[in-house]
């Protein structure tokens, strides 16, 4: 999708972040954007910013991991804007800890906004871009821990995982559908983001059940330290995000230092090692 200015661009996760950063770059390009997120307030500001730069922006609360609220977003976009081309799955939540500590809550939740997220957003969004008969783009937001699989953050990894393999299988389908819509996946490492505050959105239904530990703790605060940390801003990240569109790229790797790690798992998988750890 080489051409941006008058397209319709869905982002979800899109109340900060990564997500926020997306929407504001679509804008900037002269597309129309529907922002969804748990957090209308948030969700509110983005909107409100969005309008204040110029662009054409509707804000709809959606809970990814619900089915009904994702068709519910397709149809608010539709209704608005008539059509959709760029979708950016982007929402996201990094919970912690080893995996045999994690709560089956912990799991659910990970696994439903992570995982089924994107599942009901390339479910939902891929048959109406079929439908047009146009360009079209689906994005979908993974992780170097995608890639690798770092320890004490097991569900995110697996999650991860989950959304390359899913990305990946949907560009051989599409591709054998000799379709105009295409699709890229990508995978930072750390850069500075609201991830690590996941928690203010986890539903009262899954509910932390285990006190946490002062290893917990620990592991959080390190997590929060790396993100914080990070080189590359979200607003970075999303400027390469647009470029692969334009490009047509599939995988877009946005810190080439974490590969060595990738390569590193590669190998040890080719020669039948035991997995090394990425850190």
């Amino acid at each position: 999708m080489k051409t941006f200015t008058g397209r319709v661009a869905v982002v979800t996760g899109a109340a900060s972040g990564l997500g926020r950063e997306l929407a504001l770059r679509c804008g900037r390009e002269g597309m129309k954007v529907a922002l969804a997120d748990v957090d209308e307030a948030a969700l509110a500001r983005v909107e409100a910013e969005l309008k204040a730069a110029g662009a054409d922006a509707i804000a709809v609360r959606c809970d990814v991991a619900s089915g009904a609220d994702v068709e519910a977003l397709a149809a608010r976009t539709l209704e608005a804007f008539g059509a959709v081309h760029l979708v950016c799955n982007n929402a996201g939540i990094a919970p912690l800890g080893v995996v045999w500590e994690n709560t089956v809550a912990d799991w659910q939740w990970t696994l439903g906004v992570n995982v089924w997220g994107v599942i009901h957003g390339v479910r939902v969004f891929t048959p109406i871009l079929l439908r047009q008969g146009d360009e079209g783009h689906i994005v979908n937001t993974a992780s170097v821990a995608g890639l690798i699989a770092p320890p004490g953050m097991g569900m995110y990894n697996v999650s991860k995982h989950a959304v390359v393999a899913l990305t990946e299988t949907l560009h051989h389908d599409l591709a054998a559908r000799c379709a105009r819509v295409k699709c890229s996946v990508v995978c930072p490492a750390y850069f500075p983001s609201a991830i690590t505050e996941s928690e203010r959105t986890r539903p009262a239904a899954l509910r932390e059940e285990r006190a946490q530990t002062d290893e917990d703790r620990a592991r959080e605060a390190n997590m929060r330290k790396a993100v914080q940390s990070g080189r590359l801003s979200a607003a970075d990240i999303a400027a390469r995000v647009l470029e692969a569109v334009r490009e047509e790229r599939f995988y877009v790797l946005t810190h080439p230092r974490i590969l060595p790690a990738v390569e590193a798992r590669m190998r040890d998988i080719l020669e039948g090692r035991n997995p090394g750890s990425p850190l």
